[in-house]
C-alpha cells in the first residue's frame, strides 16, 4: 500500500494562488493514479483533478478548469496542485488520493470511491 501526506494549504485572498503538495511513500509510486479532491461540511468529496501514472493524461473538475494544474514527479514521489485565480467557493479541505492500477494504462480515476488511499487533508480558505 501507499501512504500520502498533503501540505501547502492556508489562507489566501480571492485572486491569489496556492500550491498544494502530496508526498507518497510505500509501494512503487508509478503503479498509482493520483488525484486531488475537496470537501466541505455536509457535501460529498468532489474531484478537483486527476493524473495518470505517467503524467500524460489529466482531468479536471468543471469548476477548476483553466485555473488549476495537476502535475507529478515520479522521481520524488510527489504530486502537486497549482491553484491560481482562487475564488471563495474554492474554500474546502483538499485531499490527495491514490488509486492502485491493476494493469499499466493512462487511465485517470475521477470518482472518490475509486481511490483506496487518502491523506488527512489540508485546509484551503479563500477570503473575499
Amino acid at each position: 500500500q501507499v501512504q500520502v501526506v498533503e501540505s501547502g494549504g492556508g489562507l489566501v485572498q480571492a485572486g491569489g494562488s496556492l500550491r498544494l503538495s502530496c508526498a507518497a511513500s510505500g509501494r512503487a509510486f508509478t503503479t498509482y493514479v493520483m488525484g486531488w479532491f475537496r470537501q466541505t461540511p455536509g457535501t460529498e468529496r468532489e474531484v478537483v483533478a486527476g493524473i495518470s501514472w505517467s503524467g500524460i493524461s489529466t482531468t479536471y473538475g468543471d469548476s477548476v478548469k483553466g485555473r488549476f494544474t495537476i502535475s507529478r514527479d515520479n522521481v520524488k514521489n510527489m504530486v502537486y496542485l497549482q491553484m491560481n485565480s482562487l475564488k471563495p467557493e474554492d474554500t474546502a479541505v483538499y485531499y490527495c488520493g491514490a488509486h492502485e492500477l491493476v494493469q499499466v494504462s493512462d487511465y485517470v480515476a475521477i470518482y472518490a470511491y475509486e481511490y483506496q488511499y487518502w491523506g488527512q487533508g489540508t485546509q484551503v480558505t479563500v477570503s473575499s
